[in-house]
């Protein structure tokens, strides 16, 4: 494992993707960082430091979501991003809160799974190499001589050993050929396991997909594995018998337990659309189960163990990030006890207009960037003048402001009504050099947004 980013270097990594929002961006890093030290603290200690969860406030499409997505590819840790609103209470139709523990789970032993892959992969490669060059050449056959011509001994290992050296000879000069690449195009016999099983299919609702992935594993193990012969070429045998190699060379109780311990220990679960399920009022219809699907998810938060198919997993330790943007209901609104295991708060400013204009230039993928390269594949050049970017800004703020405030996804639909033209017709644009002004930009979108019906339907 690489050494753990201090909460400096998260921040300075989310910058490159997320602008502004430096509280969240802090609160979250030394969350993260939080996760390393705990590791550090004598053992008797270690057990009562308690994961200190967030709540993370503020309207749509100004990074609540996004800084999830980023945290997870920093996190060196089993990370699992999922929606409140998905569950429901226990007795309805639908997910239940423990499914997202075995949903971390499973990311954690694919996660341990691809690590030890990695580890046997270079005696993995030498195994199959071994192996190909057998099929390439197989080893011969000593013919029996006949009983009256019998050898003395001292020549029959003279034979053998000539034979031997001839054949290692062989063999040398096929595996040099075979990693230069001169016998790519060669086909060979190849004996392969045949994964396939009789397909099975659960007519259920939403919540049963458990039931029905444990089926068809527990059916496949009892079938009884069958080969099949493929003829392929020599870079797909060699992947097959690379793959074949590795997953007889790891231990899978040895993943299953890192990965139990890693999810124990490190396990980070972002809970988006939290203020979906908040609002204590007693109501009828869809509404019926918010405060049960609460109260379900409220022993998971404080630490209980749930079942899983890897075994019993406790949650104590598991880190909870949720976030919303609690338009209607208030982060009062969920259930105390709930509330109380999530001490800390963070609240997300909106985006302003010199944000959009961030937002556009500077980030990795900013939007500007992704539009260049897309138009390149077409070798279409494009240009924006620094007005132009700033009338765009102005205009996705003004639009925000007057509707509906949809954060940086305006952004998204402005870009594309603007560009919609150039990117019709790009094909025959193909050569051509097109600088986008304060005057194009104002001509495509003036008429939208000076219309406020129009511009709640276009933009």
């Amino acid at each position: 494992m690489q050494q753990p980013l201090t909460p400096s270097e998260i921040v300075l990594e989310l910058d490159k993707y997320i602008i502004g929002q430096r509280e969240a961006k802090r609160m979250v890093a030394i969350a993260l960082r939080n996760r390393w030290r705990r590791q550090q603290v004598p053992e008797h200690l270690r057990d009562e430091i308690a994961p200190k969860n967030i709540i993370m406030i503020g309207p749509t499409g100004v990074g609540k979501t996004e800084i999830a997505r980023r945290l997870a590819r920093l996190a060196q840790s089993p990370f699992l991003k999922i929606e409140a609103s998905k569950f429901t209470e226990v007795g309805y139709v639908g997910r239940d809160v423990e499914s997202m523990v075995r949903d971390i789970m499973e990311l954690a032993v694919s996660m341990i799974r691809a690590e030890e892959l990695e580890a046997v992969k270079v005696k993995a490669e030498e195994v199959a190499e071994e192996k190909l060059l057998d099929i390439l050449l197989p080893p011969k056959r000593q013919p029996e001589p006949p009983k009256e011509s019998y050898p003395s001994e001292h020549e029959a290992l003279k034979a053998s050993e000539e034979e031997a050296q001839q054949a290692d000879s062989t063999r040398q000069k096929l595996r040099k050929l075979l990693r230069k690449g001169a016998l790519d195009d060669r086909y060979v016999d190849l004996e392969v396991t045949d994964r396939s099983f009789p397909m099975i299919e659960i007519f259920s609702g939403s919540g049963m997909e458990d039931m029905d992935q444990n089926l068809r594993e527990m059916l496949g193990s009892m079938m009884p594995r069958k080969t099949k012969r493929r003829k392929v070429k020599i870079p797909e045998a060699r992947e097959i018998l690379v793959q074949e190699e590795s997953q007889r060379l790891i231990d899978m109780d040895k993943v299953v337990k890192l990965a139990v311990d890693r999810v124990e220990q490190s396990g980070i679960i972002f809970l988006d659309e939290i203020d979906k399920i908040a609002g204590r009022e007693s109501t009828r219809g869809p509404d019926v189960s918010r405060e049960g699907v609460q109260r379900d998810l409220l022993p998971i938060v404080e630490g209980s163990t749930v079942t899983t198919k890897y075994g019993m997993v406790r949650t104590d330790h598991i880190l909870f990030i949720a976030s919303g943007a609690f338009h209607i209901a208030k982060p009062s609104d969920l259930i105390p006890e709930l509330q109380g295991r999530f001490p800390i708060r963070v609240e997300l400013k909106s985006l302003t207009q010199e944000d959009f204009v961030r937002i556009l230039k500077e980030p990795e993928n900013a939007l500007i960037v992704q539009y260049l390269a897309l138009l390149k594949t077409e070798e279409v050049e494009l240009v924006f003048e620094n007005e132009a970017i700033d009338e765009i800004a102005l205009i996705a703020y003004e639009v925000n402001s007057r509707t509906e405030n949809i954060g940086a996804r305006r952004l998204h639909t402005i870009m594309e009504k603007l560009l919609s033209e150039i990117s019709f017709n790009a094909p025959d644009l193909k050569g051509q050099k097109i600088t986008i002004t304060k005057q194009y930009v104002h001509d495509i979108l003036s008429e939208i947004v000076k219309d406020e019906d129009l511009s709640r339907y276009i933009l």
